[in-house]
């Protein structure tokens, strides 16, 4: 018995630490919106409707968390075919030249619980730096015998610096998104 208990506390010693967990995004539980002021009269929403990415979590080293997300121009959708096309166009997103966003994390601060991710965004064509502030919203095994967490991340950016000015000032410059993020431990 004394052996057995030696070999396993020796093979975990040897083992090192735990490894963050690796996750894949659900694109049916993971919703991308953003926000933007209409003329001052109102708020529009919009989403992505087609997303993929990946993220590692450990909930005993947050600070070692990393996320990347690529979201396809062209699912943009704001409820009206018209407005949808335009947003497609060489004065928007430009889907044809630009045909993906894309979102590398360079670093988080926080706990398990939440805090601040920082990464390169990449809209049309022009990379910035933004922080999300993030909240982890849950995690357990799924009916189908997998493992699932969620979390929910904000930012706020002008669309200005990613070279997007066409509509100013009726069409608002600061845009906030909001991600609702559900991932499948692989």
């Amino acid at each position: 018995m004394k052996t057995t208990a030696a070999l396993l506390v020796s093979s975990l010693v040897l083992a090192g630490p735990v490894v963050a967990a690796d996750y894949k995004v659900d694109p049916a539980h993971t919703t991308v919106v953003f926000e933007v002021s209409h003329m001052g009269f109102s708020t529009l929403l919009g989403r992505f409707n087609e997303l993929e990415g990946s993220y590692q979590f450990d909930a005993d080293n947050p600070a070692a968390a990393t996320a990347s997300f690529t979201i396809e121009a062209d699912s943009v959708d704001t409820n009206h075919e018209e407005r949808d096309k335009h947003l497609r166009s060489p004065d928007f997103f430009d889907v044809r030249q630009y045909p993906t966003l894309n979102f590398a994390s360079t670093g988080y601060e926080g706990d398990k619980d939440g805090g601040k991710l920082s990464g390169n965004l990449t809209v049309h064509g022009v990379s910035q730096p933004v922080t999300f502030d993030v909240n982890f919203i849950g995690e357990g095994e799924d009916p189908w015998g997998g493992y699932r967490n969620g979390f929910s991340a904000e930012t706020s950016i002008k669309r200005s610096d990613f070279g997007m000015s066409y509509g100013l000032p009726g069409v608002g410059d600061d845009i906030a998104i909001k991600l609702f993020v559900e991932g499948i431990r692989q």
